[in-house]
């Protein structure tokens, strides 16, 4: 194999905040650079913290940081340190119900402070410790780790190679790890990024001809079974990611008009995660909003499954007009109507 071997995301959990933790991540990196891994990202998540006091931490300059899964009351009391942080996430757990004070608070997200939008997700039946923010949340100590899994495609002509390639390196990272008793486990979520070999669109393309064609096969499906009941130590949420914006090749596919979020949620229900990087007008209905996440509720609900939404702003863009997000993360694109 290959492929490049990349990890988007290593997690320390931690209940309270540890100066230890960065020694901790440092020799848990070096042991994947020593087998021939790229880390992406550093990141440490939180229990018992108020997003002021992690915002503050002395070693959290190189870190992304978050405070996990927050209730409605909490998020609100903490929402000025939120808007004023430069790396922390959270997530607004609303699993019991919707509340049209929750989606007012996120246009209140949009019009202080846009940018943020990126770090924040409504969450419903949310599982702990996936290493991917702003869906991470604490459930007990220690490290979890996530991949670029998208790489791994890279000279695969059939979905198999592909996944055996997955299979392969997660088989790696479990004996690398067996004996550290903090080690929770792998999130194998398929988490796209950019474009070409990275994106996950540009591999149903390859396969089935158009993004448009996949859907209606059962491509991800196959792909989601294996992700669940083929990794050998499995933590967080474990499903395919869509991220609008992230995966650029999806981006294309949304200005398109092949990508609105009926086509989202569909896929969601049996493969993905939810509502990811998804653009939203500053002129758009706040009751449209609320219609979507309660729809997302109570498909949740339904089916016992983890589903999440994160949409971003600019703070200035309407629908029709293009983005500006300047954000290396995100595409920009002509915004359509939700």
């Amino acid at each position: 194999m290959n492929a490049e071997k990349i990890i988007r995301s290593l997690c320390f959990f931690s209940r309270h905040l540890n100066d230890a933790i960065p020694n901790k991540l440092e020799e848990l990196e070096n042991r994947l650079l020593d087998q021939g891994y790229q880390i992406q990202t550093r990141r440490a998540c939180f229990y018992e913290e108020s997003i002021k006091s992690i915002n503050t931490w002395s070693c959290g300059d190189s870190f992304y940081l978050s405070a996990g899964t927050l209730d409605f009351r909490s998020a609100s009391s903490q929402l000025d340190p939120f808007l004023k942080a430069k790396n922390t996430a959270f997530n607004l757990d609303l699993t019991s119900g919707m509340e049209p004070e929750a989606v007012s608070l996120f246009f209140e997200i949009i019009r202080r402070a846009p940018q943020r939008s990126f770090s924040f997700a409504f969450t419903f039946n949310n599982k702990s410790s996936s290493p991917f923010f702003p869906s991470a949340a604490f459930s007990k100590q220690g490290f979890a780790i996530g991949l670029q899994s998208t790489d791994l495609s890279e000279e695969c002509e059939t979905v198999d190679e592909w996944l055996q390639n997955m299979k392969t390196v997660w088989k790696e990272i479990h004996l690398l790890f067996a004996d550290k008793p903090e080690f929770l486990g792998i999130d194998s979520s398929i988490a796209p990024l950019y474009s070409g070999k990275s994106s996950f669109v540009n591999f149903l393309k390859r396969q089935k001809g158009s993004f448009s064609n996949s859907v209606a096969t059962d491509i991800f499906l196959k792909i989601s079974n294996f992700i669940i009941t083929q990794n050998p130590k499995p933590v967080g949420l474990c499903g395919i990611m869509l991220p609008c914006l992230e995966d650029f090749e999806l981006a294309v596919e949304y200005e398109a008009g092949n990508f609105p979020l009926e086509r989202n949620i569909f896929l969601s229900l049996h493969c993905g995660l939810g509502i990811d990087t998804y653009p939203i007008g500053i002129d758009e209905s706040p009751d449209r909003v609320l219609e979507i996440l309660s729809l997302l509720q109570q498909l949740s609900v339904k089916y016992n499954k983890a589903l999440s939404a994160r949409f971003v702003s600019d703070g200035q863009s309407s629908i029709g007009q293009k983005s500006n997000f300047n954000n290396q993360f995100l595409k920009d694109v002509v915004i359509r109507p939700l």
